[in-house]
């Protein structure tokens, strides 16, 4: 779960960043809260509130004397400080490493057999019959995936995420407007 900033969500196609395409090639879903509303993100926002009130209000002099400060915040805020919301426990006494480890080389996407591949060019752009579609240039090098709807439109996916319909009438992924005109 994230807010909608950099490098969680990115300009173009769905708000998907980079980070964004890494974790979905890992497996992980994405959950981003609404716009303007950090309170649906409570507790990542007190513990900012908490880290800049104590280390940074006002700043240290210098670098070193700044890092000092973090180095401390981090020590007390994990190990020593009990939270509420963990039964008054430390972060560090309940923490478990993930049994689950970063693959060497990410596994490629899988897509049903009647689905289209094609893979992203770095500027974001698909070959699609004899055009190209934009897409995103943060989805560049990836594969995504098309399956035919009916004769003219195509859902565009990049594994369990739907990116959006392509109308091969016009040649180009349709806007969330678009699709609600011609009711899809």
């Amino acid at each position: 779960r994230t807010d909608n900033g950099e490098p969680f969500a990115g300009n173009g196609l769905l708000r998907l960043s980079r980070l964004n395409v890494w974790w979905v090639r890992l497996g992980i879903g994405l959950q981003r809260i609404e716009p303007g509303k950090p309170q649906q993100n409570g507790s990542h926002e007190r513990m900012h509130g908490t880290l800049q009130a104590e280390t940074a209000s006002p700043p240290a002099a210098t670098l070193r004397a700044q890092a000092r400060r973090f180095e401390a915040f981090v020590r007390e805020y994990n190990h020593q400080r009990p939270h509420e919301a963990l039964g008054m426990a430390t972060p560090a006494s309940v923490y478990r490493p993930s049994a689950r480890a970063y693959p060497e080389k990410l596994a490629e996407l899988e897509y049903p057999s009647d689905y289209q591949l094609r893979k992203v060019a770095a500027d974001g752009d698909i070959r699609w019959k004899v055009a190209k579609v934009f897409l995103s240039k943060s989805l560049g090098g990836q594969t995504v995936g098309l399956q035919e709807l009916d004769g003219r439109f195509w859902k565009v996916s990049l594994g369990p995420v739907e990116l959006g319909l392509l109308d091969e009438k016009v040649g180009r992924l349709l806007r969330p407007c678009e699709r609600k005109r011609l009711g899809l």
